[in-house]
């Protein structure tokens, strides 16, 4: 082999290297499945990770890609040794990244490669990741949001909004108190209690036995236990069972109208403003006019980290936090995506005793 063929080899290996970070960056996993040879390894054992073969590639690239809210991966030249129709080397990685569950980190890392060559050309035939160094405190900086509408031209991108972790921290007990006494000013009860096992005793004693109750397809109710005891057992007429029962060709109807109606609906919500008011999101809207006043009594479970000062702020929480966590619920569970179709604001609350809010001072759901 001449010094010429041993530069086109480096050149091509580098620009390989190079295409996997950009596919990675542009979250095109069919793209970074195919820089690897049909028998190819990419193995980050941090993770953990063990993928083989460009479909197990590709799957796992798209479970770990959905976790993210922002990715970013730099790749730095390392070695590459080549011998005839293969080579090894290493990358050098650093990365910044954040997860739609709030978790932060950057890191400096390391990918121990092989190539093969290919008639394709060059192509991974394993990469094995490792960390170097890690740290998990929140970066300083935020993500620039595009205008609606904007493409992709730096003019059009709006001023930088708060970070998204910010939607997920508990607010100070002080400011749950304003914001309780911002719903009683505007006729919601409202009362402020430790955590979600304070919330599940006092749905019970709102809710009596007997009563017909419509739960919201919500994480606060799930994580609390208080959907199992709204849905399981006889204590209640519980709304949800009955409709999941129901033919939805033949019996729209009827599931529209045990839906609209219950005496009691119990949800959360995916924001509450400090100015006492409530802001439900939802993709098909079945749940909103029980919420809405379809329901003669609603209680909501609210947890600390969905405070916010605005209605701005809450429509910025809805797009921003929840419907990508929800987008990620709705994969998994209906295999196929969320979208927030309808928007319900509750400023107040024209039947006195209707509502109660339970503001609880630690986070659950999102």
């Amino acid at each position: 082999m001449n010094d010429f063929q041993a530069i086109a080899d480096r050149v091509e290996i580098e620009a390989l290297r190079g295409e996997f970070t950009d596919a990675a960056m542009m979250r095109d996993r069919p793209r970074l499945a195919s820089l690897f040879t049909p028998d190819g390894a990419l193995r980050m054992p941090h993770v953990p990770a063990d993928q083989v073969g460009r479909e197990e590639i590709r799957a796992g690239g798209e479970r770990l890609q959905s976790r993210w809210d922002f990715f970013v991966q730099t790749t730095h030249p390392g070695t590459i040794l080549l011998d005839g129709d293969t080579a090894t080397g290493r990358a050098y990685i650093q990365e910044l990244a954040r997860t739609l569950d709030g978790h932060q980190e950057q890191n400096y890392a390391v990918y121990h490669d092989r190539y093969r060559r290919t008639p394709e050309g060059w192509k991974f035939a394993e990469r094995v990741y490792e960390v170097r160094y890690l740290d998990t405190s929140p970066p300083a900086g935020t993500v620039p949001h595009p205008a609606r509408g904007a493409g992709t031209n730096p003019a059009d991108v709006t001023a930088t909004p708060a970070p998204a972790a910010s939607f997920t921290d508990p607010v100070p007990a002080e400011r749950l108190e304003r914001v309780a006494a911002a719903l009683i000013a505007n006729g919601f009860a409202a009362e402020v209690l430790d955590d979600a096992a304070a919330a599940r005793a006092r749905v019970k004693d709102l809710v009596p036995e007997g009563a017909s109750v419509l739960t919201g397809a919500s994480e606060t109710l799930r994580l609390s236990g208080i959907d199992e005891d709204l849905n399981t057992g006889d204590r209640y007429d519980a709304i949800r069972p009955r409709v999941l029962s129901i033919d939805r060709a033949t019996g729209a109807d009827e599931i529209r109208r045990l839906v609209s109606s219950p005496d009691y609906v119990v949800n959360s919500v995916a924001a509450v403003t400090e100015t006492g008011s409530l802001v439900l999101a939802s993709g098909s809207g079945s749940q909103l006019p029980a919420n809405a006043g379809g329901a003669s009594r609603a209680v909501w479970i609210v947890g600390a980290q969905k405070v916010v000062p605005d209605l701005s702020s809450a429509l910025r929480r809805v797009e921003e936090h929840c419907l990508p966590l929800e987008n990620a619920r709705a994969q998994a569970v209906y295999g196929m995506p969320s979208a927030v179709n309808r928007l319900l604001v509750l400023n107040a609350e024209p039947g006195p005793g209707r509502g109660t809010v339970l503001l609880l001072r630690e986070a659950i759901g999102y």
